[in-house]
């Protein structure tokens, strides 16, 4: 092996670490995957309607009816004929 051949390994080496170690912001992380975590989806919505239905027999009126069900913010949703209607719900059956 050649010392040149050195030299370059170390240089990439030392310059990939720099780029990953640069990017990675440990306390952004956690505030970008607490938010995200925190935001329901349609799907989480829809199994949580189902859930109601399971218990109550009927499809819930409101999403307000729901917040037993489910953690995380449902604010963005309503229920439209028995089924969740807000960010990222197809819109097809909506």
């Amino acid at each position: 092996m050649h010392v040149s051949h050195i030299v370059v390994a170390a240089t990439v080496t030392l310059s990939v670490s720099a780029v990953c170690y640069s990017q990675f912001d440990s306390r952004k992380a956690e505030q970008q995957a607490r938010a995200v975590a925190d935001k329901a989806t349609c799907r989480a919505v829809d199994s949580a309607i189902l859930a109601y239905v399971g218990v109550h027999g009927g499809a819930p009126s409101s999403v307000s009816q729901l917040t037993g069900y489910l953690d995380g913010d449902i604010t963005a949703y309503r229920v439209v004929r028995g089924r969740a209607a807000g960010p990222g719900c197809a819109s097809g059956a909506r």
